[in-house]
């Protein structure tokens, strides 16, 4: 399947909530089974009353349709997720040029075992700086701390 053509916007609490909730809930899902669906769930709600609402989020769509979706706080990436059924089609290297036009700089932190995420992120230039044993939950998921500098 080829490259939609996708519009990047600003995210509109309104109408996008449930459509991103619904696209972090399935990418996670598949990208960090190691999670587990109930902790998955749990951060469901924080995702949706926390952090949606406090960053700086940008969504990928086509003909109005949200395919993913980029958070920002400030120039770290809280989250860059794509609906499992539209992934490898560029829409994640979008959603990143687009931060990189509006941030300089990125940071970010990937669970080491999201195989996929880590090649993603190195093939667009982020290097690892650190790496820590537990995540924000302190449950023992690796992370690795990412930076690509313009």
């Amino acid at each position: 399947m080829g490259e939609p053509d996708i519009a990047i916007r600003p995210y509109d609490a309104a109408t996008d909530l449930k459509q991103l909730s619904d696209i972090w809930f399935d990418a996670s899902m598949k990208a960090h089974p190691f999670i587990g669906e109930a902790r998955l769930l749990e951060q469901r709600q924080l995702i949706e009353e926390d952090y949606l609402p406090r960053a700086q989020t940008w969504v990928a769509c086509h003909e109005r349709e949200a395919l993913g979706f980029i958070s920002l706080l400030g120039n770290f990436i809280g989250g860059l997720f794509v609906a499992p059924d539209r992934q490898g089609m560029g829409i994640g290297r979008k959603l990143v040029s687009h931060a990189l036009d509006r941030q300089g700089d990125l940071s970010l932190e990937v669970y080491i075992a999201n195989e996929q995420a880590v090649r993603f992120y190195t093939s667009l230039g982020f290097r690892e700086v650190s790496r820590r044993a537990v995540d924000d939950f302190g449950h023992p998921f690796p992370n690795a701390a990412l930076q690509l500098k313009v």
